[in-house]
């Protein structure tokens, strides 16, 4: 299946937003990193879920552990040219990510396809669903 298999036809406002959706993952993994949970939730609707190999987290979960100081991030880099997919107010953006967390004190280094859902209420794109995949190594 080609990558264009199901991609609505593309606009110049698609261009713009899909720059828009870039400069949001960066600034949103420039929060993370930040470690601060405020900053990191600003970017989330307040139905986010992220899912990973350990289940389904809720946005409110996920801030109290990042609030709580237990679950730390010092590096989050998307290392791949995003793929972006605009449908109206929605897009879907996908990127191989790599990061370094600290959990409980130990330390993670990850290599992740990453997909975020977003949603555009009131002139702002915010993420209502993540999704990460362990990347296959090279």
């Amino acid at each position: 299946m080609g990558d264009n298999a199901g991609t609505p036809p593309k606009g110049p406002e698609d261009d713009a937003v899909r720059a828009q959706l870039v400069s949001v993952s960066e600034d949103w993994a420039a929060a993370i990193v930040s470690n601060d949970a405020a900053r990191i939730g600003r970017f989330t609707a307040d139905e986010w879920v992220i899912v990973s190999t350990s289940g389904v987290a809720s946005r409110e979960d996920f801030l109290a552990i990042v609030e709580s100081g237990e679950l730390t991030h010092s590096a989050m880099n998307i290392v791949n040219q995003a793929r972006v997919r605009v449908y109206g107010d929605t897009a879907v953006f996908t990127a191989r990510v790599t990061n370094t967390a600290h959990y409980r004190g130990q330390r993670f280094d990850a290599d992740e396809w990453t997909t975020d859902v977003f949603v555009r209420r009131d002139g702002r794109w915010l993420c209502v669903l993540s999704h990460i995949t362990a990347a296959a190594p090279d």
